[in-house]
């Protein structure tokens, strides 16, 4: 099944149905940190989503959301990079793509670097380099590239939330860049 035959009504839990199994199940996300990279395949720039966090405070944050029920991986990394950085982001995203780490993101903070005060959730983590034009969307407020050495610094780690900046270092270790 493609992803344009994947009828999303059937695959989308209502509120209730999704706070019961929050409740009782881990769930399964992806994370994505959006790259713009060079002719050589470098990284020159990472780009951060500006939002309002849950506490009413601006935070930083990577491209993240739900795997659907009988979406593919893939599949979902593509439409939440569109989510969130528009239709004509352009992702290079592999026919079968590898994560660059696991993320489990728990309710309790402090199990683990990730927290989500909602659920326990898995999420697959992927470096995307994107080559379209990106801007923010649905509930993004801006969108930030900046080069990896500035992306690291503890000014901006600071500035994201739910463990994003721990992803975010990990994801330019795993690429090569000295943190």
């Amino acid at each position: 099944m493609s992803p344009l035959e994947l009828h999303r009504e059937s695959a989308w839990l209502s509120r209730e149905d999704l706070d019961a199994a929050r409740e009782r199940l881990p769930i399964l996300y992806v994370d994505a940190v959006p790259v713009r990279v060079d002719d050589r395949g470098a990284v020159t720039a990472v780009g951060l989503l500006l939002r309002i966090g849950p506490d009413g405070g601006m935070c930083r944050e990577l491209v993240s959301g739900r795997v659907l029920y009988q979406e593919r991986v893939r599949d979902a990394i593509l439409r939440h990079i569109e989510k969130d950085l528009g239709p004509v982001a352009l992702p290079q995203v592999p026919p079968s793509p590898q994560p660059f780490t696991v993320a489990e993101y728990f309710p309790t903070p402090g199990v683990t670097p990730y927290h989500d005060p909602r659920q326990h959730a898995v999420s697959l983590a992927f470096v995307v380099p994107v080559t379209g034009d990106c801007a923010p969307q649905q509930d993004a407020l801006d969108l930030t590239w900046l080069s990896p050495q500035e992306a690291c610094q503890s000014a901006v780690i600071a500035e994201m939330d739910r463990g994003h900046g721990v992803l975010l270092r990990q994801a330019l270790a795993h690429l090569g860049h000295p943190l």
